[in-house]
């Protein structure tokens, strides 16, 4: 459902002029959080763009593990996240003490991590990764063995693509094992002209049937590049209404109707107003492991420059 209200896009267009604000919105979040948003897309990219504003504060919209990134490459900016019960599941599914024990284990393994963790989680890892780039970062890291954190799935497409022998934490994200392989196929029968995009983090199966296996910033780009004039879409289902926005003229399938983040539409319209009037909810990263997380997010930026 909308949250939308007369006159309150109005209110919070005036707050953030005066909390000197930039508002971020990720790819699935709710369709009125992103026509007001300053910039859409996914979450590094989303942080990177913030860190580059001259604005005081970021508003967040999206899930807790995002506005820390944008803490943790923004230590001058306050940052907010609209509704702290916007959490992430798969971030969930690792602690950092978790994480040393498994490091102890493994002593010669490389610790790769998904940008989808926690800030404490990050600090303890060699290097970030993204959806987009995982595979690159882990041909660049010099140990032969990895340990890729929390997501299974975009670790089990990486190790498909390389030689290196690589340890998966048992985390997925709910959302995208919702989509299964029986509707793919469903829709492939229903649509034979359609090209299928899917994101690395749905389940082996799903991803074998897929043309093409993209991040959320590689969907929006591919849509926008390919001759093709009807899509399926395997993720979350909030990135339809950015699909559509900016490629009128081709039809988006999405994969599952069930593939919602229900942490992703916690926030509305109200929240993000509220979140402008009352400063809340600001979110801190303390500044000895934002120092070791940016590190390892550094690192990954490095390889990403490399040719």
């Amino acid at each position: 459902m909308s949250s939308r209200q007369p006159g309150m896009e109005d209110r919070i267009l005036d707050l953030k002029a005066q909390r000197e604000a930039v508002i971020l919105a990720h790819n699935y979040q709710r369709d009125e959080i992103q026509e007001i948003a300053d910039f859409v897309g996914d979450s590094l990219e989303l942080s990177q763009k913030a860190a580059r504003t001259e604005a005081k504060v970021i508003v967040f919209c999206g899930v807790h593990f995002m506005a820390e990134t944008a803490a943790i490459l923004c230590p001058d900016k306050i940052v907010l996240l609209p509704d702290l019960g916007a959490g992430c599941p798969m971030a969930d599914m690792i602690t950092v003490e978790e994480l040393c024990r498994k490091k102890h284990e493994l002593p010669g393994a490389g610790v790769v991590c998904y940008v989808n963790s926690a800030a404490d989680v990050k600090a303890e890892s060699d290097v970030c990764c993204t959806s987009a780039n995982a595979l690159k970062v882990v041909e660049n890291v010099a140990a032969g063995e990895i340990l890729f954190v929390p997501d299974q799935y975009l670790g089990h497409y990486v190790s498909t693509k390389t030689k290196k022998k690589m340890t998966l934490w048992p985390g997925y994200c709910p959302t995208h094992v919702r989509i299964s392989a029986e509707e793919i196929t469903g829709l492939k029968q229903r649509y034979p002209e359609a090209k299928t995009m899917v994101h690395p983090e749905c389940r082996p199966e799903v991803v074998e049937l897929a043309d093409m296996v993209l991040s959320t910033s590689g969907m929006i780009r591919f849509a926008r590049e390919t001759e093709a004039k009807e899509l399926i879409v395997g993720t979350e289902i909030g990135i339809m209404h950015r699909l559509g926005k900016e490629n009128p003229g081709k039809k988006f399938i999405p994969a599952s109707e069930q593939a919602v983040c229900p942490n992703m539409k916690l926030i509305t319209l109200e929240k993000l107003l509220w979140s402008l009037e009352d400063m809340s909810f600001p979110v801190k990263v303390p500044e000895r492991i934002r120092l070791k997380a940016k590190l390892a997010v550094d690192r990954m930026l490095e390889i990403g420059r490399m040719d």
